[in-house]
C-alpha cells in the first residue's frame, strides 16, 4: 500500500513537471516574418518566416501586390551553446518563398499564421516598397545583348568608378530651425558597386554647434533607395545630433571619404564554367556636400528667468518634508523631463530663506540621444540645511521653456512650501571655527654666577606703593581687556559666514584653479572647462556673498559695478565665462587655446583683488 502511494505521488509530480514545462515551451514560441524592405519592380526577393518550435498548418496572408513564384522551401537549424556550465539548445525552422512585385508602389503584407501544441501564432507585418527598375541599367542590359559575342581581343576600358556610382550624401532633417533646436545631420552612402575596403575618413567639424552623436546599429543592413531615377543600396556611415549655439547662417563644411569598390574591368577569362568577367579594385574619393543651415534667433520677449531650454518639456517639482528641526537637511527636487537640449538647461532658482545654508545643487542626468533631440530627464536636487526654529516659506520655482510645438514661451510654476522647523539638537551644528591647543614645555638651566657690577637699594625703598608694583596689577588687567576685546572681535567675524567667505575667495579660487591646471596637463578639455567654472561661479559667490544657485551674469555685473569695478575688467570676467560654457561642448579647442584661458582667468582674478584691496 506504501509502495503504490509512493509510486502515485511520484507520478503526479512527474505529470506537473511535464505540463509545467510545456507551458514553458508555448510562453518563448517567437514566429518572425524576414524580408527586404526595398525591392525592384519585376525583380525576385524572399519571404522568410522563421519559428522557434515544431509547427503545422503555415497560412500566408493576402499577399496583395506581390506573385509567389515558389515556396514554401523548409530549412532547419540547431545552435546549442555553454555559459558558465549551463547549456542552452535553439532549434529554428525557416519557411522560404520567392516573391516578384509587378507593380510600384508601397505594400503591407499581413500577419501569418501557424499552429504549435495546439496554439496559434501569428508572425509581424511587414512593409516592402516597390521602386521601378533602374533605366540605365536596362539600357546596358539592352546593348549587352548583341555585342557579348564579339572578340575579347578588342580594347577594354579602364575600371573607374564614376560620380553617379557611388557617392555621399549630408541630409540634414531641417535648415530652419531656433537658436538651441536640435536636428540630425546622416551621412548617407549611396552605391551600386561592392565595397572591398575603406580608407581614410575626415567627417566635417561641427563648428558654432552642441554635437552629440546618434548611435547607429554595427550590423547595419543594406537598404535600397531610389535617388534621382536611379536605384542604390544605401547605409547610413554617421548620424549627428546638433544644437547651434548662436543665429545666423552657419555652414557645415564638406567631409572626405575614401573607398575601394569593386568594379567591371572590361576584360573576360575563359574558366571552367564559361566566360567570366574580370573585376578591378579602385579607390574613390567621395567628398560630402556642404550645408547651409539657417538658425533663427529666439523670439524678443524672453521671460526673466528663461532657463535657455528649448524643446517639449514637463516640470515636476518635490520637496522632502516641510516639517522637521533645526541643523536637519531639506531638499528641493525638481525633475525635467522631454525632448530637446536637455543638457544645456540652467537649473531653476529656488529662493530658501537667508538663514538657511544652501549647498551646491546636483545634478543627474538620464537621456537618451534620439534623432529629434535628447530625450529622457534632468533630476535637480538643492539641499538646505535651517539653523533657526520658526516658519518659514519657500517661493514658488519658476521653469520658463521655448515650446517648439506652439513657437512660444511657456512657464511652469511649482507651488509654495510652507516651512515648519522646531528646535533643532545644536550639537548638529557645524563649527565654524577652531583651535588647535599644543602643551609648552618650560625647561631650565643651572643659573650661573652674576659677574657684573652689583647694584644697590636704600634700605628706606620699598616694592609695595611702587611704580613697578602697581604696573604689575595695571598691565595684566589692560592685556585681559585688550585679549577680550580681540577675542569678541574674531567670535563677530567668525559667526558672519559672508565675512569669511569674502576673505578667503581668492584662496578657494586658485585651490580651484590648481586643479584645472592638472587637467590642461593632462589635455582633458571638459573637466578643466568644468573646474574653471566651477572656480569663477565659486569665486563670485563667495566674494559678492550671493548663493551660487541665485547666481547670474546679470546679477554679477551689477554687483562688480557697484564694487567700482572697471567695464573692461567685468568683460574680461563675461568673455571667460561665454568661453567656457561654450568651448565644454564645441568641438576640441587646443591646448593653447585652453593655456591662454587659464592665464587670463588668474590675471583678472588678481586684478580684482589688487584693486578691492586699495579701496
Amino acid at each position: 500500500m506504501i509502495n503504490f502511494l509512493l509510486k502515485y505521488k511520484i507520478t503526479i509530480l512527474f505529470l506537473a513537471l511535464l505540463l509545467t514545462g510545456t507551458a514553458g515551451l508555448q510562453a518563448q514560441v517567437t514566429f518572425r516574418a524576414s524580408a527586404p524592405n526595398g525591392v525592384v519592380k519585376g525583380e525576385q526577393f524572399r519571404l522568410s518566416y522563421t519559428l522557434n518550435q515544431e509547427g503545422k498548418d503555415l497560412r500566408l496572408p493576402d499577399l496583395k501586390g506581390f506573385d509567389v513564384l515558389f515556396g514554401p522551401s523548409t530549412s532547419r537549424s540547431y545552435s546549442q551553446q555553454t555559459i558558465n556550465g549551463k547549456t542552452t539548445s535553439e532549434n529554428s525552422i525557416t519557411y522560404t518563398y520567392i516573391l516578384v512585385a509587378p507593380e510600384e508602389g508601397t505594400f503591407t503584407i499581413e500577419p501569418a499564421s501557424i499552429t504549435v501544441d495546439n496554439s496559434n501564432y501569428r508572425s509581424n507585418s511587414l512593409t516592402v516598397r516597390v521602386l521601378p527598375p533602374d533605366k540605365a541599367a536596362e539600357n546596358r542590359q539592352g546593348g549587352s545583348s548583341g555585342s557579348s559575342s564579339e572578340s575579347g581581343s578588342a580594347s577594354a576600358p579602364s575600371a573607374t568608378v564614376s560620380a553617379n556610382d557611388a557617392f555621399i550624401r549630408a541630409i540634414v532633417s531641417k535648415n530652419n530651425v531656433y537658436e538651441q533646436e536640435g536636428f540630425t545631420v546622416t551621412f548617407r552612402l549611396y552605391t551600386t558597386l561592392n565595397i572591398t575596403d575603406l580608407g581614410k575618413i575626415e567627417f566635417p567639424e561641427f563648428e558654432g554647434f552642441m554635437v552629440e552623436e546618434v548611435p547607429i546599429a554595427s550590423n547595419q543592413q543594406l537598404q535600397m533607395e531610389r535617388y534621382d531615377g536611379r536605384n542604390y543600396y544605401t547605409a547610413d556611415l554617421k548620424k549627428t545630433l546638433l544644437f547651434p549655439q548662436r543665429s545666423g547662417r552657419i555652414t557645415i563644411p564638406s567631409g572626405r571619404l575614401e573607398m575601394v569598390f569593386s568594379v567591371p574591368s572590361g576584360k573576360r577569362v575563359s574558366t571552367f564554367f564559361g566566360t567570366q568577367e574580370v573585376m578591378a579594385d579602385v579607390k574613390k574619393a567621395l567628398v560630402t556636400n556642404p550645408l547651409a543651415i539657417n538658425v533663427k534667433p529666439l523670439p524678443a520677449g524672453k521671460p526673466a528667468n528663461f532657463s535657455n531650454a528649448v524643446g517639449t518639456f514637463t516640470f515636476t517639482p518635490s520637496i522632502s518634508t516641510q516639517q522637521t528641526r533645526a541643523n536637519e537637511p531639506i531638499t528641493v527636487s525638481v525633475d525635467i523631463s522631454g525632448t530637446g537640449n536637455l543638457k544645456l538647461i540652467q537649473n531653476p532658482e529656488v529662493k530658501f530663506p537667508t538663514n538657511f545654508e544652501v549647498y551646491d545643487p546636483t545634478v543627474n542626468n538620464n537621456f537618451q540621444v534620439t534623432t529629434n533631440g535628447l530625450t529622457g530627464s534632468r533630476k535637480i536636487e538643492y539641499l538646505a540645511i535651517p539653523r533657526y526654529e520658526g516658519n518659514y516659506a519657500v517661493p514658488a520655482i519658476e521653469f520658463s521653456y521655448f515650446d517648439l510645438n506652439t513657437n512660444s514661451y511657456k512657464t511652469i510654476n511649482s507651488p509654495e512650501y510652507n516651512l515648519q522647523i522646531a528646535k533643532g539638537d545644536p550639537s548638529k551644528a557645524s563649527a565654524s571655527s577652531y583651535v588647535n591647543q599644543q602643551n609648552v614645555r618650560v625647561e631650565q638651566d643651572i643659573r650661573f654666577l652674576k659677574t657684573g657690577e652689583p647694584q644697590y637699594q636704600y634700605k628706606n625703598s620699598f616694592f609695595a606703593g611702587s611704580l613697578g608694583y602697581w604696573l604689575w596689577y595695571l598691565i595684566p588687567l589692560i592685556l585681559l581687556i585688550v585679549f577680550y576685546i580681540f577675542n569678541r572681535k574674531i567670535a563677530k567675524e567668525n559667526a558672519n559666514v559672508a565675512l569669511m567667505r569674502t576673505r578667503k575667495a581668492n584662496k578657494m579660487a586658485i585651490r580651484r584653479l590648481k586643479v584645472a591646471e592638472k587637467f590642461l596637463k593632462e589635455h582633458n578639455k571638459e573637466k578643466f572647462y568644468d573646474e574653471v567654472l566651477r572656480a569663477l561661479w565659486g569665486y563670485f559667490s563667495d566674494k559678492l556673498s550671493i548663493p551660487v544657485a541665485n547666481l547670474t551674469k546679470d546679477n554679477i555685473e551689477k554687483e562688480l559695478s557697484d564694487y567700482g569695478i572697471s567695464n573692461e575688467l567685468i568683460g574680461k570676467f563675461m568673455h571667460i565665462l561665454n568661453t567656457c560654457e561654450f568651448a565644454r561642448y564645441a568641438p576640441a579647442e587646443s591646448d593653447a587655446a585652453m593655456d591662454k584661458l587659464y592665464n587670463e582667468t588668474v590675471d583678472a582674478i588678481g586684478e580684482m583683488e589688487s584693486k578691492l584691496k586699495r579701496k
